[in-house]
């Protein structure tokens, strides 16, 4: 079974780190160490960090390990 990221996310088109560790996904000092390691693109706006959905998913989905059935 592979995880649908796509219906989990909710829609939008760039989250700021908040946001993301509101939904649960990622905390806020776990982001700023992929962002500063260069293992996800951000956009910056003024001094703010946002992420893609398009890059949330990516990142998601290139870090689950499937689970064996």
């Amino acid at each position: 079974m592979r995880t649908d990221y796509d219906k989990l996310i909710p829609k939008g088109v760039i989250f700021n780190l908040k946001q993301i560790e509101e939904m649960g996904i990622i905390k806020i000092d776990m982001a700023k160490k992929l962002i500063y390691k260069g293992q996800i693109e951000v956009v910056k706006i003024g001094s703010k960090l946002h992420l893609s959905r398009t890059e949330l998913i990516r990142y998601l989905e290139c870090n689950t390990i499937p689970a064996i059935s």
